[in-house]
């Protein structure tokens, strides 16, 4: 038994007892009342004693007649309306099946309609902010798709070549191949790991530890490490913060990488200059920010600067090992801690990266 018949019959039954009540309660006492009512007019004066019977059966006589076309009447209008309701209902309920067998089918734009019944209602909602949802996940995962073929192609293509070359003779066995080989393998394993801990934080399975620390010691250590990996006629790393830093809510190890990614990227694009850390406290937030002298980020192309792979010149990133989704995971990395991150730049000028995390 569908719904729709479900409805009816529902409906139905509520009438059926409705009315049987009404039958049974007003035969028992409507006629018990008429006689009541007529004793009182022979207590007032009034001699109806040779014509009771008459009043009593000419009321019974009328009370069913009146009964019966009422309940007639009444049956055949709740039972249309009955019958509309549930149609009207299941209208709603068979536009949503057909709705989301289109999206079970693939088409990702299809939309449950508005209803002006309010519970119908917040369910269409509830499903179109779903679909909406799956929707973006659908185009992330092709545009991830699409990417990681890009990416893989080029180093797989060297590899390819190089082993196919040294199989036909083409070149020497020679420390410097097989050097390349594995910097192109050590590419492609940074960029499958690259590619699972932006997965994990797309996703929200990446464990994010949030505790009371203090960052000042995080970013002493980092200026030490990264200016040591500085060559002679490169940039100069500076720290610039309040010798004390108040506490704030983060993962410390997440709060590491985010900060190495950006380092990281300042070094590889500050060839002279100078890379700051600098960390400041603004509204409730510990903002800090990486400053370089470096190259700088064209305006055109700064809000693509977090999506996955961009890079403003291909061919530099690609020389320079990175793998174009390290500021996708950072971003990600300090939304989950709840903070945010922005960058500013101008060609040739160098870059501003900074980010807040919340104060404890």
């Amino acid at each position: 038994m569908g719904l729709h018949t479900r409805l009816f019959f529902s409906h139905l039954v509520v009438m059926i007892v409705g009315v049987a009540s009404f039958v049974s309660i007003s035969k028992i006492s409507s006629p018990r009342l008429f006689v009541l009512h007529l004793e009182r007019l022979e207590s007032q004066g009034l001699d109806l004693i040779n014509v009771r019977t008459e009043l009593v059966q000419g009321f019974e006589i009328a009370w069913r007649r009146s009964t019966i076309w009422s309940v007639l009447v009444g049956t055949t209008a709740a039972g249309g309306l009955s019958y509309w309701v549930s149609r009207r209902i299941m209208q709603r309920l068979i536009e949503m099946e057909q709705i989301t067998q289109k999206f079970a089918a693939g088409k990702m734009d299809a939309r449950l309609p508005m209803s002006e019944i309010p519970e119908l209602n917040r369910l269409g909602a509830s499903f179109n902010r779903m679909a909406a949802s799956l929707e973006g996940v659908e185009a992330r995962r092709r545009e991830l798709i699409g990417d990681m073929t890009h990416e893989l192609r080029t180093p797989l293509t060297i590899v390819r070549g190089y082993l196919e070359e040294l199989a036909d003779g083409g070149i020497e066995p020679s420390p410097e191949v097989y050097r390349r080989l594995a910097k192109e393998t050590k590419r492609l394993e940074r960029l499958v790991n690259d590619l699972q801990e932006l997965s994990k934080a797309e996703a929200g399975y990446l464990p994010i530890n949030i505790q009371l620390v203090n960052l000042r010691p995080l970013l002493e250590s980092l200026v030490e490490k990264f200016a040591e990996q500085l060559l002679e006629d490169g940039p100069v790393m500076y720290l610039e913060c309040p010798l004390v830093l108040p506490p704030v809510l983060a993962d410390i190890d997440r709060t590491e990488q985010v900060l190495v990614n950006l380092l990281g990227n300042a070094i590889r694009y500050t060839a002279h200059g100078s890379i700051t850390i600098r960390a400041w406290t603004e509204q409730s937030q510990l903002w800090m920010a990486v400053i370089d002298t470096g190259l700088g980020i064209a305006l055109e192309d700064l809000p693509h600067v977090f999506e996955r792979f961009w890079r403003a010149d291909q061919s530099r990133a690609r020389h320079s090992g990175g793998t174009g989704i390290g500021l996708t995971i950072s971003r990600r990395l300090v939304e989950l801690q709840g903070g945010q991150i922005h960058v500013e730049s101008l060609l040739g000028s160098g870059s501003t990266f900074r980010f807040s995390l919340p104060l404890g």
